[in-house]
């Protein structure tokens, strides 16, 4: 602790020494006798006489000075926001080395470039307790848990996450390279890459999921394109807007827990995943934009496939304000032509409409999407019937949340559902998924969130078959 607090003040009263200007920091006050001391050095002294700093944190902090004002050139590190750009430009050209904490994460401005750090850790206990196995309990597709009691440590539907993004501005563009490494707590066999099954026992190791790597160059006017993977159009703001990603939601799996759980993926709307692509988005004009890309065809799940055209996806967005009601709505769609080997061609390809309002700590969001030959779950999972016929589905999730202070109540419910095709039979294909949440979240810190849960599943078969499971869920999850 004592370490701690000699850093933690060491990097504050640094920051605050180099904030100062030079003469601030050698010349004495008109009128008053010359003081050997600089300003930084008296306010060490100061705090050293009031008890708040003691005599081997004053003299750690001290030869810290010193050691920074020996350096061959000097480096100043003062908020990004004190610099006007045109000082932080004359500066460069002049040869001095500048650095500036970044505005946002945890990062550095360097000269015109801008390295950012940002992440996330989660961690939770989620007790899950599933229907016991009968012959009336199978549900192909189906999320509940079947097979008892289950306790694991595990993360949430998030994994942990770090991102890097380098950003700087060049001949009038904003260009950036970003970077997202998203690894587990729990251990996976590695069979299906990163996010593979569980592996609970000795000697085992997490995966990690190199989910995020593109490009970006824009201009206020004209907008942003982006090059590389990231997360997709379709689906993205329903995840992103939905409760469960900040815990566990349906605990799938929960026996031998993979990096994430499901939140409500699956029973609500279909996971928008991390594609391949190249969107650009529009400037926002009057709170609305609009998003459009080409992306990597994927395959049907579990099928073989050579797809000769890409896939496209869009989305419209606004934010606004009405008085005190705030608005956030947004409207996508995809479409993708697959193409089995030695099966029937078909077109996969779905809507989906949400909208947030918010209010003096209310919020309340209604989300809905439909497809043709989208599957359920992930995309193009359960996509077909096995002659290659496009199943219909559609899904949606309500949700409202209070917070008051650092506490925040919040509740939903939502529901996938799998339609079959004419003349399909298949009693076992699931009918729906469902589930109810409820959460508590508390505010611990600034970075720390508190979160306590319960969710319970519902699986439905066509024929009849079902299951259920309830979860509960504590943790904490950390953002910087």
């Amino acid at each position: 602790m004592k370490i701690a607090k000699v850093l933690g003040s060491a990097a504050s009263l640094a920051l605050l020494a180099f904030a100062l200007p030079a003469h601030a920091q050698s010349s004495p006050q008109a009128g008053s006798q010359a003081n050997p001391l600089d300003a930084t050095d008296q306010l060490l002294l100061r705090l050293k006489e009031k008890g708040i700093l003691s005599d081997d944190e004053y003299g750690a902090l001290l030869k810290l000075k010193q050691q920074q004002n020996a350096a061959a050139a000097p480096v100043t590190a003062i908020p990004a926001a004190a610099v006007p750009p045109q000082q932080a430009a004359a500066a460069a050209l002049d040869g001095s080395r500048v650095v500036m904490m970044s505005k946002s994460g945890v990062g550095m401005q360097l000269g015109d470039v801008t390295l950012t750090f940002s992440g996330s850790v989660n961690g939770f206990y989620a007790h899950d307790s599933g229907t016991a196995p009968g012959p009336t309990t199978n549900v192909v597709g189906g999320l509940a848990s079947v097979g008892g009691d289950t306790s694991a440590v595990r993360n949430g539907l998030l994994p942990g996450f770090l991102k890097v993004d380098v950003t700087t501005t060049q001949g009038g563009w904003d260009v950036g390279a970003h970077f997202g490494l998203y690894p587990g707590i729990n251990s996976v066999t590695g069979a299906g890459g990163a996010n593979s099954g569980g592996a609970p026992q000795a000697l085992a190791t997490s995966g990690i999921d190199a989910r995020e790597t593109y490009l970006t160059f824009g201009k206020a006017s004209f907008g942003e394109v982006k090059v590389g993977r990231a997360i997709g159009l379709f689906g993205s703001d329903a995840i992103l807007n939905d409760i469960t990603l900040l815990s566990v939601g349906t605990a799938a799996g929960n026996a031998a827990p993979s990096n994430t759980s499901l939140g409500r993926i699956g029973v609500g709307y279909v996971y928008t995943d991390f594609q391949p692509q190249i969107t650009y988005t529009s400037p926002s004009l009057g709170g609305l934009k609009l998003a459009a890309g080409v992306f990597m065809p994927l395959t049907s799940f579990g099928a073989a496939e050579v797809n000769g055209t890409p896939g496209f996806q869009a989305k419209v967005t606004y934010d606004g304000n009405f008085g005190d009601v705030g608005l956030h709505a947004w409207l996508s769609g995809i479409t993708q032509d697959h193409n089995p080997v030695g099966g029937v061609a078909y077109n996969g390809r779905g809507l989906d409409l949400g909208a947030k309002l918010s209010v003096s700590g209310f919020s309340v969001l209604g989300y809905y999407y439909t497809g043709t030959g989208l599957g359920t779950t992930g995309l193009f999972i359960l996509a077909t019937d096995a002659l290659g016929r496009a199943r219909g589905s559609d899904g949606y999730y309500v949700q409202s949340t209070y917070t008051t202070g650092k506490l925040t109540l919040g509740a939903s419910y939502g529901a996938s559902q799998l339609n079959l095709t004419r003349d399909e039979i298949n009693p076992t294909l699931l009918d729906r998924n469902s589930s109810y949440v409820g959460q508590l979240r508390y505010g611990l810190t600034s970075w720390v969130t508190l979160v306590g849960e319960y969710t319970h599943t519902m699986s439905r078969a066509h024929g009849g078959n079902s299951a259920t499971s309830d979860t509960l869920a504590a943790g904490a999850i950390l953002f910087f």
